[in-house]
């Protein structure tokens, strides 16, 4: 294997925080909706502060995307004001299944 298929194939997890105006406007929908899109697993919730956290599981490539759709697109009528991503890893094998809001 070439080191473009590994790239492609190594699953990474990536926790994240969204903040902006990003409650009440269905951006966990959005979210649940775009990670399934691409193939992910994940979680994402609303804070008592205002922002919106998850995590995204997948391949290292759609997860990258995830974090460009997740840092500036988001749902129709958010306005996301700033992204932070933490503990990014390698993982062996996905960790979660499927894609789902938390409360």
């Amino acid at each position: 294997m070439c080191d473009d298929e590994s790239a492609e194939k190594a699953l990474v997890s990536v926790d994240f925080e969204i903040f902006g105006h990003v409650q009440g406007v269905c951006f966990r929908m959005y979210t649940e909706k775009e990670g399934l899109r691409l193939g992910l697993v994940g979680w994402v919730k609303n804070t008592y502060s205002g922002t919106v956290v998850g995590q995204v599981q997948g391949p290292a490539p759609m997860v990258d995307e995830m974090k460009v759709w997740l840092s500036k697109e988001g749902s129709p009528s958010c306005r996301i004001s700033r992204a932070s991503f933490t503990n990014q890893r390698a993982i062996e094998k996905l960790e979660l299944s499927g894609f789902r809001t938390r409360f």
